[in-house]
């Protein structure tokens, strides 16, 4: 099986490293085509190779780490998912520049992790998500670590947790057998409108929570 990744930022790079060196195949994709992935696929090593956003959206689960401000530009236009997994990597928040005045807003509590929350109303984000893919079985994971850590998931005699949620059961089973293979501990946190929330930055109870399962 190949997994797609659309996004080679800090989130897709370290889960992408984490598959490869399990032997898992990937295609990394981002807005910038595929020449700009030459160095990164070299560290990868053979089982990796750069495509653009339309083939790694191709594979049979993908998914998808890109900032949430850029999200819908990149899941505009693609083919149909016709009942692919995609996973939702992503969490609403706006990275914030250090030098901006964002950066320094009193009335923004997150301002000190350098990050803002999205105002999404009423709704959380893996909802909303689901909407900019119809017709894929959306599993949210890999999204409520430090990226740092992503790519150490067997650490300190045990393995890392990590929490997954989405409403197809044999989605959620294809997921948890991926997450085990990358060297991961999975925990299910039940339906995406349930688990969704409780595991997605900023406000999630169980985000940056790095639970080891010895």
């Amino acid at each position: 099986m190949t997994i797609g990744i659309i996004g080679s930022g800090a989130l897709g790079s370290a889960v992408a490293r984490a598959f490869t060196r399990k032997g898992l195949s990937v295609i990394l994709s981002n807005s910038r085509g595929p020449a700009s992935l030459v160095s990164l696929i070299e560290e990868l090593g053979p089982n990796a190779k750069a495509g653009s956003i339309a083939e790694a959206a191709s594979a049979e689960i993908v998914l998808v780490a890109v900032p949430w401000v850029h999200i819908a530009d990149a899941l505009r236009g693609l083919p149909a998912w016709n009942g692919r997994i995609v996973v939702d990597g992503t969490n609403a928040v706006e990275f914030l520049d250090p030098n901006s005045s964002d950066a320094n807003d009193p009335s923004n509590p997150l301002a000190a992790y350098g990050i803002k929350a999205i105002d999404l109303g009423a709704r959380h984000s893996s909802a909303v998500f689901r909407d900019l893919v119809p017709g894929a079985r959306v599993v949210k994971a890999f999204n409520h670590l430090d990226v740092r850590v992503l790519v150490e998931p067997e650490t300190a005699g045990g393995k890392r947790v990590l929490f997954y949620s989405g409403d197809d059961a044999a989605a959620k089973v294809d997921v948890r057998a991926l997450i085990e293979t990358s060297g991961f501990f999975p925990i299910d946190l039940g339906t995406l409108d349930l688990g969704g929330p409780l595991a997605s930055l900023p406000f999630g109870s169980l985000t940056t929570l790095n639970l080891i399962k010895v």
